[in-house]
């Protein structure tokens, strides 16, 4: 298995919900590791919890919007930072890379687009990129690259949010990720999460009321241990 430390870990700061779900989702589908923040306060926020290898920072926000809180950024960390924009004047793309931004891309943009300036960015801030492969939790083997569970050579049926909810899990195992971290991630409430962990449980598990694998760490969230 590869290390799921070369596992890059981003944030992603628009309070646009759709993007940000949409731009998660892509990114979750091409072996980044992805947290959401809706506005530069809940980015700070989310920077105390976590050590991230880039962000993505959309400029036009209510309130502190994206340049703002990039330069404020640049006075504590270099984590790069690519910023996005509806904005695609030369002065604006200026105003970006002043503010302390690596890259700058423009609104409408397409996705293979953010996906290779990502890669860039991270290629010159060193380190590897995401190699992801798969884990095995018993008889059970998670393929990462295919998003397919198997038992041995049988595949296992998993719905959409199950397939999402163990991948969280899968790219950075043996960490514990909250319920609000998982609600955020997935965009469902946090019954939900409780649910789906019960039903991910009935289908990884031997004995899903004893999980060997899908723990529960009271009072902090869940942890994935594979073998």
């Amino acid at each position: 298995m590869d290390d799921p430390d070369s596992v890059r870990h981003l944030l992603v700061v628009d309070d646009d919900r759709r993007i940000r779900e949409l731009l998660q989702k892509y990114l979750i589908e091409n072996g980044y590791h992805v947290t959401t923040a809706s506005d530069a306060q809940e980015a700070r926020k989310r920077m105390t919890g976590f050590d991230f290898d880039l962000l993505i920072v959309d400029i036009m926000m209510p309130g502190e919007d994206g340049l703002t809180l990039t330069k404020q950024l640049r006075t504590k960390t270099d984590v790069p930072i690519l910023v996005l924009t509806a904005r695609g004047e030369p002065e604006d793309r200026i105003a970006g890379f002043e503010s302390g931004a690596d890259d700058y891309l423009a609104k409408p943009f397409e996705p293979r687009e953010l996906l290779l300036r990502v890669g860039s960015i991270l290629r010159r801030a060193g380190g590897p990129l995401p190699t992801l492969a798969g884990l095995s939790l018993g008889r059970f083997y998670f393929d990462l690259k295919r998003n397919e569970l198997r038992d041995g050579d049988k595949p296992v049926r998993l719905t959409s949010t199950e397939t999402g909810l163990l991948k969280i899990f899968a790219v950075k195992p043996g960490q514990i990720i909250s319920r609000y971290d998982l609600c955020d991630r997935l965009g469902v409430s946090d019954r939900t999460v409780d649910v789906q962990v019960t039903r991910l449980r009935r289908k990884i598990e031997d004995d899903p009321r004893a999980p060997r694998y899908l723990q529960t760490v009271w009072g902090e969230g869940y942890v994935l241990r594979p073998d």
